[in-house]
């Protein structure tokens, strides 16, 4: 009887109502991660759970929790295309004193500081190499203020007149690593008087320009085409560097980067080079190179097209690094006494000769007061002599160097941590 009894009892239902269980009312994060993400790059939905469809809200609440949680979002910065006369209300008609961050070189590229919408920002005047429409400079300008790093400067926005490009970026405070090398009242002295600052540019440099070609995620081919120590900018207090110019090639149409651009790109300029003479071009046909460079910075094959592309960036981050470890310019001229003339003679020259006799430890900076671990500046030397090889094709990529300046950071840091002075020694010189 009791099992019969038990039987019976456990078939029935229990007195008590069971709960169902509720879902959550529709929330960020009750929607697919794809919804969320087309309105925020920087949204990432932590719960990806469909509702069922015997649960989903109508049609009107559903839009209604979407922009609710639109709202809720951050709103992305967009690209400012800012009217001519905004810019002339900033600066005084143009009047205002100009920027330049260099003090001891004249800068071939106007440019002010103001306030532009609240924002300390930096405007730079540059002509067009290819006239862009305004649709396609708000296209090309949207691309690029996607673009987010630590190491480079970032662009507001844009404006354009006649035949000028006005590019807009943030200010920041610091001053040029050309001007911190070379400091023409006090030769003697640089800031960057340890080896510790000097790979921190470095790597800063290096991860900067790996971005720019390897890491933006916009599918396009970038070039910055204008490295070179004066478009270095040098944070305190740790020394930080920011590349400056970012996106400057794609607006002004100086490079082929967008395949699209101007088949026939007649209306640029003829052959410039910034801050010395004219460089040797080769002339295939009756039309002029067209392109602008500084010297000392260009590589040989872009002196012949003009066509910019990544491996001439390598080039001319190479050049940066030779200046970073020397503290020479690019070149200079020195007079032979015994032949009576100028010499010309650059930093990868000695570098090479410096590699090559084994005259390293004089060649690097002596204002560094031989602090510093020898075989990682050689090794930082061989790699910036790969970056300036002749044959692009023989130049590593940016994503390759960086790893390598930043296996080297590591090493400097660790020779760093050994060389410091030994703590928690006392020393009594009372009598026992």
């Amino acid at each position: 009887m009791c099992k019969s009894k038990m039987s019976v009892d456990a078939t029935q239902p229990v007195s008590t109502p069971r709960r169902t269980p509720q879902l959550a009312q529709p929330t960020a994060s009750s929607f697919e991660p794809s919804t969320s993400n087309t309105l925020s790059g920087r949204y990432t939905s932590t719960s990806s759970y469909k509702l069922s469809s015997q649960s989903q809200p109508s049609t009107s609440s559903s839009s209604t929790s979407l922009s609710i949680l639109k709202d809720s979002l951050p709103v992305p910065e967009n690209p400012i295309l800012y009217d001519y006369s905004e810019l002339c209300a900033a600066t005084n008609n143009f009047l205002s004193k100009r920027f330049n961050p260099t003090p001891s070189s004249s800068s071939s590229t106007p440019s002010w500081r103001c306030t532009l919408r609240g924002k300390d920002a930096v405007i730079f005047q540059r002509k067009f190499r290819v006239k862009l429409s305004t649709p396609e400079l708000r296209q090309r300008l949207s691309t690029l203020c996607r673009s987010h790093h630590t190491s480079i400067t970032k662009l507001l926005g844009a404006c354009v007149s006649s035949d000028y490009a006005f590019l807009v970026y943030e200010f920041v405070s610091g001053a040029s690593l050309a001007a911190c090398l070379r400091n023409p009242n006090n030769p003697n002295y640089t800031i960057l008087s340890t080896w510790a600052s000097r790979m921190q540019i470095a790597t800063d440099l290096a991860q900067g320009l790996d971005y720019i070609h390897n890491s933006t995620g916009l599918n396009v081919n970038l070039v910055h085409n204008h490295i070179k120590s004066g478009s270095v900018l040098v944070t305190e207090p740790h020394f930080n560097a920011r590349l400056c110019h970012f996106g400057a090639a794609q607006l002004c149409g100086e490079t082929d980067s967008y395949t699209h651009l101007d088949p026939n790109p007649k209306s640029r300029s003829e052959i410039e080079a910034v801050e010395g003479p004219d460089p040797k071009s080769n002339r295939t046909s009756s039309r002029k190179n067209q392109f602008e460079g500084v010297r000392g910075y260009m590589s040989p094959e872009f002196q012949a097209s003009g066509v910019a592309t990544q491996k001439s960036d390598v080039y001319a981050f190479g050049v940066v690094l030779l200046e970073l470890l020397s503290g020479q310019e690019p070149f200079k001229y020195r007079f032979d006494k015994t032949m009576g003339d100028f010499i010309r003679t650059s930093v990868v020259d000695s570098a090479q000769a410096a590699i090559r006799h084994g005259g390293l430890r004089t060649w690097v900076d002596s204002r560094l007061k031989d602090s510093f671990p020898v075989e990682v500046a050689e090794k930082l030397t061989r790699l910036a002599l790969e970056c300036v090889h002749v044959d692009p094709d023989q130049r590593p990529s940016m994503g390759r160097v960086s790893g390598k300046i930043s296996k080297l950071y590591l090493e400097a840091k660790f020779w760093s941590d050994n060389m410091r002075a030994p703590t928690g020694i006392s020393v009594s010189l009372a009598p026992r």
